[in-house]
């Protein structure tokens, strides 16, 4: 048989799919399962929504799209980011994807050289795409770390000593996966102020959960003084309006717009015109929806970290966005006799019928950290409720 390319061979991917895969197939055997695997909302995407994709079928729009996406939809992303991060953004400037994803790849692509040496510097633990597409693209990936004492970020001084002249890309993401974790404003700044000593350093924002903030304001870094022409504001329909089998996402930025969109017009073609239709009336239309939500999730996140915490070995940090926890388990696994999270995890599934993420999902395990699990709290308050007790019972049960 002919060989597959080496890229291909060590391409990574996302261990939410893998576990939910792996859940699938013990709830075929007849296994009760409780997950908390996957990171999308568990409500229905809003009517008008799905009223506009409707309207736009029957009304015959079935074909391509230019690349960048229908002009409509672009003017309202336009005025919706200038409107949110407080900039000024033009239609031009906005290219939509069939999902934010691809364009993680897409901003590596067009800012680094395949095997040349070119470093992006990406948080660690985080979104498991990152990396993987880092070194797909021919990139030298460099971790910085996520720190438990700093709220789940890290120090600015820690990104002033990993830039080299070989650097060429930082990815942000705020609110995070995994950890819920927020970018404060204080420290965009300080990370603002350094990039301005390394003006040769792109940024990707990757703010996907940018409307899911529960303490505090949301803030972008395209959004301080001297950094919008160097972001890559990265953003999509998926979390904010229920719509991730939509497959609707975008990116701004005035230079790199032209080659996203030739990136776009190689790969994808273009996003679906129907989901374009829909993301028209989900940015510009009734906003009551996105709201509810959110709001369901802060009562979530509350309900979820006070049960965490009650649970023997455990200890939890409310997290401040998206819908994930990022519980401290090193002493619960010390209680069952696991030697780390992913032991730990296996044992829960396999005992409790409760599916969580393990850290090493996410990347590798950060020194000194600890160990830690996922959950993603995008599931009702009677799911969150039974999987911890389970979770709790487990852990009670070994300590006897």
């Amino acid at each position: 048989m002919p060989s597959i390319s080496r890229r291909s061979d060590q391409l990574g991917t996302e261990n939410a799919f893998v576990v939910l895969a792996e859940v699938a197939k013990l709830q075929a055997a007849g296994k009760d399962i409780i997950s908390f695997c996957i990171g999308q909302p568990d409500f229905p995407t809003p009517a008008n929504i799905q009223d506009a994709a409707v309207a736009a079928i029957r009304g015959g729009k079935h074909g391509y799209t230019p690349s960048a996406g229908i002009a409509e939809l672009r003017e309202a992303i336009a005025k919706y980011v200038s409107r949110t991060r407080g900039i000024a953004v033009g239609a031009d400037d906005v290219v939509v994807g069939a999902g934010a994803k691809p364009f993680i790849a897409y901003a590596i692509l067009s800012v680094t050289d395949h095997g040349a040496g070119d470093e992006v510097i990406y948080p660690n633990p985080g979104f498991p795409i990152y990396e993987s597409q880092i070194r797909a693209m021919g990139a030298v990936p460099v971790p910085i770390y996520l720190r438990e004492s700093r709220g789940f970020n890290f120090d600015p001084a820690e990104l002033e000593a990993k830039i080299t002249p070989r650097t060429k890309l930082l990815i942000l993401n705020s609110p995070q996966n995994p950890t819920g974790g927020i970018v404060p404003a204080k420290d965009m700044e300080a990370i603002a102020a350094i990039l301005a000593r390394h003006p040769d350093v792109w940024v990707y924002a990757d703010e996907i959960y940018s409307r899911l903030v529960y303490d505090g304001a949301f803030a972008s870094l395209a959004s301080i003084p001297g950094m919008q022409e160097r972001t890559i504001i990265s953003d999509g329909a998926s979390k904010t309006w229920a719509m991730t089998g939509w497959r609707l996402g975008y990116a701004v930025n005035k230079a790199l717009a032209p080659v996203f969109t030739r990136w776009v017009t190689n790969t994808e073609s273009c996003a679906s015109q129907i989901s374009q239709w829909a993301a028209v009336e989900a940015i510009s239309g009734p906003q009551d929806a996105a709201e509810m939500m959110r709001e369901s999730f802060r009562r979530r996140r509350d309900l979820i970290v006070g049960l965490l915490n009650r649970v023997p070995g455990v200890t939890c940090q409310s997290p401040g966005g998206a819908f994930y926890a990022w519980p401290n388990v090193t002493e619960a696994c010390r209680i069952v006799g696991a030697k780390d999270s992913e032991e730990f995890r296996l044992r829960l599934l396999h005992e409790t019928g409760v599916a969580v993420l393990a850290d090493i999902h996410f990347g590798p395990r950060v020194p000194d950290e600890g160990q830690h699990i996922r959950f993603s709290y995008a599931a009702s308050n009677e799911a969150i409720e039974k999987g911890v007790a389970r979770m709790a019972d487990f852990v009670r049960r070994h300590a006897k």
